[in-house]
């Protein structure tokens, strides 16, 4: 029986935040998202490792991890607030360099005086962007990197281990390729996850990234910690099987019944996922 998920929204901002008591309440969400992803014992990501993001106040914002902070102590300062449009503008046809994704990056912030978004607030922009995604989070860990790493990524991808893996992970999972950060990247992501929600009709919740890492995604924190920690667990049950000549994969009709139980969208709307 899968547990509530431990992030969680603060009771009330702290008194130093530079937002509004709104948007620091909602703030706090997002630092204990990026604080309970950051705990080194999990082995999701280690120093600099991963990155975490969230809606704005409006249409026209989110709030993404900068560049160079750390998971596991993020403060609010760490966060930037950047306009979407301009950084959904970097996925047009124009070839750019690295250097001018930086200075686009900069020019996104709502205050200038902010540090610098990660390069990977491309696809953050992106995926906040699909109906109902509010958080997203994306982390390195060892165990899905252990199968992203191998030639077993599809299976692990495409397959399923036990009911709490669907309850959580979805029926599937969107592979990317290995590509290079950045723009690339984020397009990457975009045409994989599109081309998910046609086959599949109905948004990834889990999206792999070959020798890199994971991105979950959902319509709250507690949401995109649930699935993290499943997608882990998970790994290291494939792994292990693995060793054990398996794994011995739920079947299509399996996850299809799991996932239209009556029952199992009752623990998933009493979990918030």
């Amino acid at each position: 029986m899968t547990s509530a998920p431990t992030a969680s929204v603060s009771p009330s901002a702290p008194a130093t935040s530079a937002y509004p008591p709104e948007h620091a309440t909602r703030l706090q969400a997002l630092l204990r998202l990026s604080h309970d992803l950051g705990v080194e014992s999990r082995g999701l990501a280690m120093l600099g490792e991963g990155n975490t993001s969230m809606r704005g106040a409006t249409p026209e914002t989110f709030w993404v991890k900068a560049s160079g902070s750390c998971l596991a102590t993020l403060r609010e300062s760490d966060v930037v607030e950047c306009r979407t449009d301009r950084v959904l503008a970097l996925f047009d046809g124009t070839p750019r360099t690295d250097a001018e994704v930086d200075t686009a990056l900069l020019d996104a912030r709502v205050d200038p005086a902010a540090r610098k978004p990660s390069v990977e607030a491309l696809f953050h922009a992106y995926l906040l962007s699909l109906p109902g995604i509010d958080y997203v989070g994306h982390t390195h860990p060892i165990g899905v990197n252990q199968i992203l790493c191998s030639p077993r990524a599809a299976d692990y991808a495409e397959k399923r281990l036990f009911p709490d893996d669907i309850v959580c992970c979805g029926v599937a999972s969107v592979l990317v390729p290995y590509t290079d950060p950045g723009v690339v990247l984020a397009k990457a992501i975009r045409d994989n996850t599109e081309a998910f929600i046609r086959r599949h009709q109905r948004q990834p919740r889990v999206i792999l990234l070959e020798n890199h890492g994971i991105i979950t995604l959902g319509s709250s924190a507690g949401a995109v910690l649930a699935a993290m920690l499943m997608a882990e667990k998970s790994a290291q049950i494939f792994v292990g099987a693995a060793a054990l000549g398996g794994p011995i994969f739920l079947t299509p009709e399996n996850v299809e019944r799991i996932a239209g139980r009556p029952d199992e969208h009752y623990r998933q709307r009493a979990l918030n996922l």
